[in-house]
Order: C-alpha cells, then structure tokens, then sequence
C-alpha cells in the first residue's frame, strides 16, 4: 500500500510553494513524523513530516514549483524496515561500556540539503558546527543557531566588531557572475515593499531621544527581572510600550484605508521586524496594551526562534496594527523605513551613540538615538505624526510616563 505525500494547505491566500530542500532521497526509509521536505512559500517556510511509515519515492526535485495538494512523493508501507547487521548486533552487545567518544565527523553524505545550503549561504564549514541530531549530525536548527544574525544580542544597539571574514576565493575565468532563482519571500518581500511605495503618500518625520533613563532603568532592576521573570529587560519591550501608549494620545495612526473608509483600530498588536537567513519577518506580538514587560519579550523571543528554525505560522504575521524595526542592532545610525500595509505606521530605531547635548544650559554626554517615524500622509497629518513620535520621546525619557499612561 502506498501512501501520496501532498502539498498541505499553509493558508488561504497561498496557492503554491518551492521545494527548497528534501531532506531524504529517493529510496530510503522513512520513519512516521520525520522531516522529509522544506517548502518555501512567499510567506512562510514550512517542514513536510511523515504520516506513515516506509520506502518514499520522490515525484518532485528541490527547486521545483509545486501546487498546494500536489502529490510531490509516495510512501510504500509494505516494505520493511531495514534490519541491522547481526555482526553489528553481536558487536553492540559484547562490547563493554567504553568511556564517551567524541561525536563522529560529518560526512559529506551525512550532511542534509538543508545543512549545506546554510553552509554555502553563511560561509559556515558544518564541521565547526556542534551537532544535536543523532550521533552528533549536525541539523538544520544547529547551522542556523551558528550564523552571525543568530549570534548577535538582540537589543545590543551598538554595532560590533567584525569578525576577520575568510579570504573569498578568485571566482573562475568566465565567471565572474552567478545567478539563482529569487525564493518566493523574497520575491513578496520585494513586491510589497515596492506597492507601499506606490500605493501610499509615505513621509517621514524624525527625533531624537536620551536613553540615559532607560539605560539606569535596566542597570538598577536587570537582575532582579531576570530573576523573576526568566529574560532580560530589553530596550524593544520598553519601546513597545511607548508606541501603545502614543497610539492611544494619537489614535489616526492607529488606523487603515480600506477602499473608501478608514478603519480605526481599538486594539494594539504590535509588529516586531525579525532578521532571518532567508528575509525579513514581521510575527505580530498580540495585545500589547494588556502584556507586562516580561510577557512582551517572552513573545519576542519566541517569534525570534521560531522565525530563524522557520516556523512561523501564516497567523503569526497577519493583524499588526503598527510596526516597530530595529535597524540599530546592525549599526544603522538613521533611516526611512518602509510602511508594513496596510498599516498607516512604522518605528525606526537605530544605534545609540553617545553625543555631546545641551541640558539645562550646561553640554553633557549622553546615549542618543535618533527615532523615525514613516507615515501615510492621506490618512495621518503631520501634526500626528509629530506629536506621536515626541509622546513616544517623552516615554522612555521619563519611563514613568508608561506606568501612568500619560
């Protein structure tokens, strides 16, 4: 008996996916709920598991375009599973108990599709990698935990040194060029950001804050959340909360077009740009006006490791009312960003820097940021978008503000 493996439905507005990697080949055994395929779709990056047991033989090649519920591969159910030598069976029960042996070399034939797109995309060499999987393989979530994006500490805001990055072998005579085939995220990715552009009067208005207070804040009480809640007091849980609370003094940013009608929203879901190998994500951090500072960054953190194993879910992405992008992680001293439609808003942040300031007539030193706000001028008018980014100023000048909403 043979069982079809079929393309599942990821959501209404997806219709199709490419085969991005199989992580078995054609003939070998497969174990029920084992990881067969990687499916790229223009919004997520989903893993096809197993329903059954037996010998798969594989319809469709990485790289190719497949329908949602095409059958891409069939498992024979008949077979059997494939028995271990009696010579290994009689050497595993005779053999004493030997102290731990190091985990053996990858072999190239070890290695998954998936681990060796990562290897040649990040320029990561899979033997340096620690391997969890069985008998020290190195998995798809190992390579991904060791890329520079996975490494660097998600509310660092100063840019860090870089690391002395490999002598790049001399392409070959007649190559100086390579192509490949754009992944359907980014090819949405590219898509949207184009139609924002085209499609709204997109402006954007600047300022700057003094993180001085924000900065002592986590110093004096770090330990003490941690403790406590079981992660760090970040800046981006901080910066959520000062956007929600400018949202309620400005509530035309915390609305839509739709057609004719603006759509004014009453509830605060926040989207939180995410930095993956394969693009940018924006998972939605849900009731933000109802979470505490430790259940803000339990749920960016999930979103992070979900987004860089690829699970996000299509649910995961959708419903944002406004979105905040940390460019400064990356060193990004000041930018423009884009409009996540059909929000009318978006947050930049960008790296701090200490800078001379005048306060109270005397010039000191301070940890700067420079703050953007990107606007849709047909529903938003200056005067919002002004008073809005110096609501969020205020808030994490004078943290005391988020806890009296004012």
């Amino acid at each position: 008996m043979a069982t079809e493996v079929k393309v599942p439905a990821l959501g209404e507005s997806i219709t199709s996916g490419i085969i991005a990697a199989w992580n078995v080949k054609d003939g070998d055994y497969v174990e029920k709920d084992q990881v067969l395929y990687e499916l790229e779709t223009d919004k997520i990056t989903s893993e096809g598991l197993a329903e059954v047991a037996g010998v798969i033989s594989l319809a469709a090649a990485e790289g190719d375009e497949v329908d949602i519920g095409a059958v891409i591969a069939t498992i024979d159910e008949s077979a059997a599973a494939p028995e271990k030598s009696e010579k290994s069976d009689t050497k595993e029960t005779s053999e004493e108990p030997a102290a731990e042996k190091p985990a053996p070399e990858q072999k190239s034939d070890a290695i998954s599709p998936a681990v060796r797109r990562i290897a040649e995309e990040e320029k990561i060499d899979p033997a340096t990698v620690t391997g969890t999987g069985k008998d020290g393989r190195v998995t798809k979530g190992d390579m991904l935990k060791a890329t520079p994006a996975s490494r660097m500490p998600a509310e660092e805001s100063k840019p860090a040194a870089a690391a002395k990055a490999p002598a790049a072998k001399p392409a070959p005579t007649g190559e100086r060029t390579s192509r490949k085939r754009m992944t359907p995220l980014r090819a949405k990715i590219a898509e949207r950001l184009v139609a924002a552009q085209q499609e709204a009067a997109m402006l954007t208005t600047f300022n700057e804050v003094d993180m001085s207070a924000v900065m002592g804040l986590r110093k004096k009480y770090q330990d003490a959340f941690v403790k406590k809640n079981g992660v760090k007091l970040g800046f981006m849980s901080l910066f959520v909360k000062a956007v929600v609370n400018a949202l309620k003094e400005v509530p035309g940013i915390n609305a839509q077009i739709d057609g004719n009608e603006i759509v004014q929203n009453h509830f605060y879901d926040i989207g939180i740009a995410v930095s993956t190998p394969k693009g940018l994500m924006v998972p939605v951090v849900r009731d933000c006006d109802q979470l505490s500072l430790a259940g803000i960054e339990q749920a960016i953190i999930g979103y992070a490791n979900k987004a860089r194993e690829g699970k996000i879910g299509i649910d995961d992405l959708q419903g944002g009312v406004f979105t905040i992008t940390n460019g400064g992680i990356f060193g990004s001293m000041l930018s423009t960003p884009i409009l996540n439609a059909p929000q009318s808003g978006i947050l930049g942040m960008h790296t701090i820097q200490e800078r001379p300031v005048a306060i109270n007539g005397q010039v000191e030193i301070r940890p700067m940021m420079y703050l953007a706000v990107s606007y849709d001028h047909r529903i938003v008018d200056g005067k919002e978008a002004v008073t809005f980014l110096v609501k969020v100023k205020q808030a994490l000048e004078d943290p005391a503000r988020l806890l009296l909403e004012v």
